[in-house]
């Protein structure tokens, strides 16, 4: 399956801007290493977090950074692609740290290879995300420049609110919360 995504700025990007906005049950989507499931375990707000990735290693990886942050009681795991086992769920919060990136031919690894264009797997969360979403549920999702994105997409089904840009080198990402119209 590959390795577990390790924590990096569009990591730490996420963590910044969904600390003391979360609150009640919180999906961490794709969680990799698990640091965004755990940090949302330790909101004061958040009742329940459920940590979902394709990877098994993931979840591995996750339920240890949960012993260790002593939060593996508040924390339900799931493998699986995107929706696929969410079947009843409701969340009050998503959290998506999705792959964007371009695939390259023969050397796509699933943590960050978004499909051919880097947005079809966000795509594809977008319109399957609303029907897991609470009444007031609400999505923080990062994207990055080097997808090939249109917003204008995004706005047919969502408010979209940028809450912070983070200019790289060699891309730019940006942190958008997103509420279904």
């Amino acid at each position: 399956m590959g390795e577990v995504y390790r924590p990096s700025d569009d990591s730490l990007l996420l963590l910044r801007n969904m600390k003391g906005r979360v609150s009640g049950h919180v999906l961490d989507m794709g969680t990799g290493s698990g640091i965004l499931a755990v940090a949302a375990a330790l909101e004061q707000d958040v009742t329940r977090v459920t940590a979902s990735d394709i990877n098994p290693e993931a979840i591995k990886a996750t339920e240890k950074k949960a012993i260790d942050a002593r939060v593996q009681g508040r924390i339900d795991y799931i493998v699986g692609d995107l929706f696929d086992t969410h079947t009843g769920r409701r969340y009050d919060w998503i959290l998506f740290n999705p792959p964007y990136l371009p695939s390259e031919a023969g050397a796509d690894e699933s943590s960050w290879a978004g499909g051919r264009t880097g947005a079809e797997v966000i795509l594809r969360f977008l319109n399957e995300a609303p029907g897991y979403l609470s009444s007031e549920g609400s999505i923080i999702l990062i994207v990055s420049s080097l997808t090939v994105l249109l917003l204008r997409k995004i706005e047919k089904i969502y408010y979209v609110e940028v809450l912070e840009e983070l200019p790289l080198f060699f891309e730019k990402l940006t942190c958008l919360l997103l509420r279904p119209l």
